[in-house]
């Protein structure tokens, strides 16, 4: 019997179409994240690990196990078990970090709460999860979290730590805040830590986390949704720690290096491209602030000598466009990774000359295959890394398919990009309908046009899906229209990205108006306010008699963004 083409591809296409397959040889890890960690420390106990600059924190690999396993014992005493979730509402801080690792000591499932949501976006993540715990900052910037949760749950005021028993978050039952100010109804992240290293539980800890499965589910991060409300993408030990190891091999990185990161934690790019990263190698972890800042971030290059940086396209360039750019030292970089939304290819080349990182990768993935399919290595030619967003990952599989008939397509044609291995999520939490339209026969639909070359080099050229990426977030359109038809005056709305020099893509909306209706910009960013994440909120607005059409009436979302590009006098990058 002939070989299929899907058996016989390999990291370069074969037959001329356009499937690949990354090493199969490669060895998988049947760890847990506890045991990686563990191994870690016993090869690298005493380098340094961990660095929070803000915070004033500096950890060797063995002093962060250590407040790992203080608080992992804390939230046995509360009673989680294996299985619970626990929502984390923070910033970068170190908290954020000691939280991921003692939730997986434990077998309690994180879910990564984003640091720009607003009520409508909390209230269902926390109830769709069904999280029994969260762990909140206080604040971040105009973000008021601990004043959101109480107004969600106005029930804090009036019950002992633990004893929440809300009406619009009916899972919830501990708050833990962070900060040393004591709050009605909440218990302190640091009593938390004390009760940890004072209540004996550490002793059940490696039992517990020699029970653990590399397969369980231990962590659940939110997508948004094309359908209106986001999806918790469900990930393993297995698909993260895995994918992690594959990515650091692929920047060359090693205990000796030094990896700055910008990037947010709630994001897979801060946990899993960076934190898992370096936790796979014994690199030590810098973090330059709580939240993006491009002078923070070129500081701490500079002071801390870092050998590699990671951030999205929009963070590269405002370090690069900085005024005060010329005065950092980064000649001690090196390696970094360039994902999270198409990377412009003239900021990659300046990224390589001007920050001295002629080993940098383009990484490419979603939530949903834990992220990472496609990367560069830092042995790619030049051209190759800053054209595309490199080959297969090992043990994993990709094919372009026609949108149409879903048969694979030449090498070099367009289609929809599937991706199949082990780094494929386990489903959206609690939705099986929505996991089935996106994995089928173990391939995971990504929604992204991609083109693959002779040589297996991946393109991603448009996006099948009706989505935008800001900044390193994906906007669903769908989302935003949703949340904007709820307000009165709007009869139609239709969002869709226009091309932005600082954030790649921004959010347009078009709007018409009932009949007898008037409406102003500022009535809408108004409405936004407070309710949806701030990057979801449309920097454009225009009020619109009515949407161009095809004649069999769907709406032209090209025909709008191309008016919007030329009354705006705007320029599409060249992209990755």
């Amino acid at each position: 019997m002939a070989a299929t083409p899907e058996a016989t591809a390999g990291i370069a296409p074969a037959d001329g179409l356009s499937q690949v397959r990354g090493d199969p040889e490669a060895a998988l890890s049947e760890w847990s994240i506890p045991a990686l960690l563990a191994d870690t420390v016993a090869r690298f106990g005493e380098r340094p690990a961990v660095m929070f600059r803000e915070q004033g924190i500096r950890w060797t690999w063995r002093e962060f196990a250590a407040v790992v396993d203080e608080l992992a014992a804390g939230l046995l005493a509360l009673g989680l078990q294996r299985g619970d979730r626990l929502g984390i509402w923070s910033p970068n801080r170190a908290e954020w970090l000691v939280t991921q690792f003692a939730t997986a000591r434990i077998g309690v499932i994180l879910v990564n709460i984003n640091p720009a949501y607003r009520l409508s976006e909390l209230e269902y993540a926390l109830n769709v999860s069904g999280c029994r715990a969260i762990v909140s900052a206080e604040r971040l910037k105009t973000s008021m979290y601990l004043q959101m949760l109480q107004t969600l749950a106005p029930e804090l005021a009036q019950c002992a730590p633990g004893a929440l028993k809300s009406a619009k978050l009916p899972a919830l039952q501990w708050v833990i805040r962070l900060g040393d100010e004591a709050t009605p109804g909440m218990l302190n992240y640091d009593a938390l830590l004390e009760s940890g290293r004072a209540g004996g539980l550490r002793q059940q800890l490696d039992a517990l986390s020699a029970d653990l499965g590399c397969h369980d589910a231990i962590n659940i991060q939110f997508t948004s949704g094309t359908t209106g409300n986001p999806k918790g993408a469900t990930l393993t030990h297995h698909n993260v720690l895995n994918n992690a190891r594959f990515i650091a091999q692929c920047m060359g990185l090693t205990e000796a290096d030094s990896l700055c990161i910008p990037v947010p934690l709630y994001h897979c790019f801060g946990m899993v491209l960076a934190v898992l990263a370096c936790a796979s190698t014994g690199a030590r972890m810098v973090f330059p602030g709580e939240a993006f800042d491009p002078l923070a971030t070129l500081q701490a290059v500079a002071e801390e000598r870092c050998t590699a940086l990671h951030g999205v396209p929009t963070m590269f360039i405002a370090e690069l466009d900085h005024p005060r750019f010329a005065e950092f030292d980064l000649s001690s970089l090196r390696t970094g990774i360039m994902a999270g939304s198409p990377c412009p290819i003239e900021t990659m080349k300046r990224v390589v000359s001007q920050m001295h990182m002629g080993e940098i990768t383009i990484a490419y993935g979603m939530t949903e295959t834990s992220p990472v399919s496609f990367q560069s290595s830092t042995a790619d030619p030049l051209e190759r890394r800053v054209s595309t967003v490199g080959r297969i990952q090992p043990r994993l599989e990709a094919k372009v398919v026609d949108t149409v008939s879903g048969q694979v397509v030449p090498v070099g044609e367009k289609g929809e990009l599937l991706v199949r291995g082990y780094s494929v999520m386990q489903g959206y939490w609690g939705d099986p309908v929505r996991t089935a339209e996106a994995v089928r026969d173990g391939w995971m639909h990504t929604g992204d046009l991609a083109t693959i070359d002779a040589e297996g080099y991946c393109n991603i050229v448009g996006r099948a899906k009706d989505m935008l990426i800001r900044g390193g977030e994906n906007v669903y359109p769908r989302e935003v229209e949703e949340f904007l038809f709820r307000h009165p005056k709007v009869q139609s709305v239709q969002v869709f990205g226009v091309p932005d020099p600082k954030y790649v893509e921004e959010v347009c909306a078009w709007i018409t108006l009932k009949p007898g209706e008037t409406c102003t910009e500022q009535e809408i960013r108004d409405f936004c306010r407070e309710q949806i994440a701030h990057y979801k909120v449309p920097r454009y607005i225009r009020f619109v008699d009515e949407m161009p059409m095809t004649i069999t009436g769907k709406v032209q979302k090209f025909v709008m963004r191309e008016k919007m590009i030329e009354e705006l006098g705007l320029n599409v990058a060249r992209t990755a």
